[in-house]
């Protein structure tokens, strides 16, 4: 790519918006009286009409009338876009590799992968019998069964322990509700299974012919039944095995690594409970391995000779327990690697002779090799000052090669396999970067920013060299910050589209996810929630107090429950940002918390706060984004949605942009791109999801002046 001259390209977002955005007329949503009284406080919700299309069986042309005017009005405001997302599409495009192969894996015999093909959107999944020279044969044509499909979702692929067949699931909708196929893979039939309303896996035990499958709830898509079906039965005779009547858990089931356990775990955000039978004795009655315990979640790894414990109990941080196979109550678990304050346990691959541990120290993830002979330990050491490694692709048990992952800001995403008996570490695969990508070109930093409350926020920032830190250049800062889930350090083809332009991009490790342990976590949850978004403005104001940027050029992006991020930081701090991007937003959290017919809604309670209670209700209502729009100036807004999104439903950011259209004072462009034939993830063809990085490159690139 030629250079870029930045000074040519930025102008002030203010002068060049005046000239290049058309003076559209914005849709104006209309208002209808809906009286929300609870705890005694009266709350008259104007668009809760958006709702129509979810709650009266996708019937309501008043709500796809209104999304379409969105699409229409955001379309005419970035139509002069059009061919510079299609250049940053096909440039972005053209750094992928398309005919491309995965690691194989080998398991029982086989060596399996993924391949895609040029041009094709999907991938096929394919197996070659004892050595990779050996013939290909391909399970599923994914490219092929995608045909005609706006939205296709190919999952779970489970393999008999024979390896004669295998069970997938389909969704091509996307609202996450799979049906269950089975094929034959000696006769290569395909059947459906009548099963539907699956999360797109099921379980085998070791008769090759009984599997266990996890039902959801049609309409609040809650996880709460598993199945046991036998192959060539009516799928509504399927033995019901478990059924869990908290409705804020989550269950599934699972077989060991060593294939000889099969476990029902139900897990809620504060304690969890296994169930277990032997997976040779399917019609076996569960038992369950420890019964709930308050503040408790606990994750069973069976070995051959005794069942390990990672939990929480008296372990903020979590620890690894042991206990018999034929004790697997609480009283009979010691400790197997004890608490350490300054270090979170995440996880354990487990082999026969060697355990590796994952787990997080100074908000950096680290994998620990143990010999279970010999006790001796090993620490995987690496270099840079930001990275992410993981284990990754070891479905084998009886084996002494180990594999992971390994990537960072600017090393792109590379696979691994270290003999755990010599140490030997091989390079099996490293992400290829069309067009010449060199890592020596960009520069990665971690820094540490301060909470007004003295909590140390870890930053990992990535720039192109040549960034002047004067306060004059683009930034993007993005987080998520919820549910204990780390957003860690990655390498992204598609971001070099943003770095090569003259942008910087941030991830602030705010307080939310566990990065810097389990209390991190803890901080920045239900009546903590608040310490997420001030940990994000503070973030944002260190990157402007220490020039990497100005409130002019500063951009912040979250989706999700990130997107509730977005909404409250502007709220709170809207002079801070140039503009945002609101992805899948959970805006409306007070309305939704509030409806249990809404999907998910019962699951979260432990994370939001259930605002039937008062104390919670009141809490929630003063940081929710619907709740706290004012009469005031906003930044520049784009906001995406999905009709079919089952993890937040479409009208919480429709009435979101409505009430900010309605009340903002500035002159600010707002967006509201909703894709009316796809859910939360977004497309599923792996090309489709550029045009809106495209888009939303595009929106930033606009407000920049940066226009080639």
């Amino acid at each position: 790519m030629k250079k870029i001259c930045l000074s040519l390209l930025v102008m002030s977002a203010t002068t060049f918006q005046s000239q290049l955005f058309p003076d559209l007329k914005a849709p104006i949503a209309d208002k209808k009286q809906h009286l929300r009284n609870i705890h005694n406080d009266k709350i008259n919700d104007p668009y809760y009409w958006m709702i129509d299309y979810f709650k009266k069986g996708r019937d309501s042309t008043q709500v796809v009338n209104y999304l379409t005017a969105e699409n229409s009005y955001w379309e005419g405001m970035m139509k002069d876009t059009e061919p510079f997302r299609e250049k940053l599409f096909q440039e972005m495009k053209a750094r992928i590799k398309e005919k491309d192969e995965s690691v194989p894996v080998f398991r029982k015999g086989y060596y399996y992968y993924t391949r895609t093909e040029t041009g094709k959107q999907y991938f096929k999944y394919c197996r070659k019998k004892d050595h990779l020279s050996a013939p290909e044969e391909i399970l599923l044509d994914v490219d092929q069964l995608a045909e005609g499909h706006a939205y296709y979702s190919a999952s779970g692929f489970s393999i008999s322990p024979d390896n004669s067949k295998m069970i997938y699931g389909v969704d091509d909708v996307s609202r996450r509700q799979y049906t269950l196929f089975l094929k034959d893979l000696t006769t290569g039939k395909t059947t459906d299974l009548g099963i539907k309303n699956t999360t797109g896996s099921a379980t085998w035990a070791n008769d090759n012919k009984t599997i266990f499958y996890t039902g959801k709830n049609p309409e609040t898509l809650l996880t709460e039944k598993i199945f046991r079906h036998s192959l060539g039965t009516d799928p509504s005779k399927d033995a019901l095995v478990y059924e869990e009547k908290d409705k804020t858990n989550y269950i599934g089931v699972g077989k060991s690594k060593n294939e000889k356990i099969i476990m029902i775990v139900s897990s809620a955000t504060t304690s969890s409970e296994t169930r277990y039978i032997n997976a040779d004795e399917p019609n076996a009655s569960f038992k369950v391995f420890q019964s709930r315990m308050k503040d408790v979640l606990y994750d069973v790894t069976p070995l051959e000779d005794k069942f390990l414990i990672t939990t929480n109990k008296d372990a903020l941080n979590f620890k690894v327990m042991e206990t018999p196979l034929d004790k697997t109550s609480v009283e009979s678990w010691k400790d197997f690697m004890p608490h350490r304050k300054d270090v979170l346990m995440e996880g354990i691959s487990e082999f026969k002779n060697y355990l590796v541990f994952s787990e997080r120290q100074n908000g950096l993830s680290q994998l620990v090799i143990l010999d279970r002979r010999t006790n001796k330990r090993e620490f995987l050491k690496f270099d840079e000052a930001a990275y992410t490694v993981y284990a990754s692709g070891n479905p084998e048990y009886n084996t002494d090669y180990f594999r992971f992952g390994y990537t960072s800001m600017i090393t792109p995403s590379s696979q691994y396999e270290q003999n755990l008996q010599t140490g030997k570490r091989t390079l099996l695969k490293q992400q290829e970067v069309l067009g010449g990508y060199n890592k020596a070109n960009y520069v990665t930093e971690r820094l540490f920013a301060f909470s007004k409350d003295g909590a140390k926020i870890p930053i990992s920032i990535v720039y192109k060299k040549g960034y002047r830190k004067d306060g004059k250049n683009p930034l993007l800062l993005y987080a998520y910050g919820s549910y204990g889930s780390s957003m860690d350090a990655t390498f992204s083809s598609t971001r070099l589209s943003l770095l090569d332009r003259g942008f910087a991009f941030a991830i602030a490790h705010i307080r939310g996810g566990q990065e810097m342990g389990r209390q991190w976590y803890e901080d920045g949850k239900m009546m903590k929630k608040k310490n997420t978004f001030t940990d994000f403005i503070d973030v944002g104001e260190y990157l402007v107090k220490e020039k990497y940027t100005s409130p002019k050029h500063l951009y912040a992006q979250g989706g999700s429950a990130g997107g509730l991020l977005m909404g409250a930081v502007i709220n709170m701090k809207p002079e801070l940002w140039n503009g945002a991007i609101a992805q899948v937003p959970f805006v409306d959290v007070v309305n939704t918390m509030l409806d249990e017919s809404i999907p998910l809604t019962t699951n979260e309670y432990d994370e939001w706060g259930n605002p039937n209670n008062k104390e919670a209700y009141s809490y929630m209502k003063s940081y929710s984004p619907y709740e706290n729009i004012k009469r005031k100036n906003y930044p520049n807004l784009l906001v995406t949605t999905g009709l079919h999104d089952s993890q937040v439903q479409y009208f919480e950011p429709a009435k979101w942009v409505a009430k900010l259209r309605d009340l903002k004072t500035d002159k600010n462009v707002l967006f509201l791109k909703t894709d009316m034939e796809y859910g939360h993830g977004g497309a599923s063809g792996r090309f489709d999801y550029l045009k809106d990085i495209a888009l939303e490159y595009a929106f930033m690139f606009k407000l920049e002046g940066i226009s080639k």
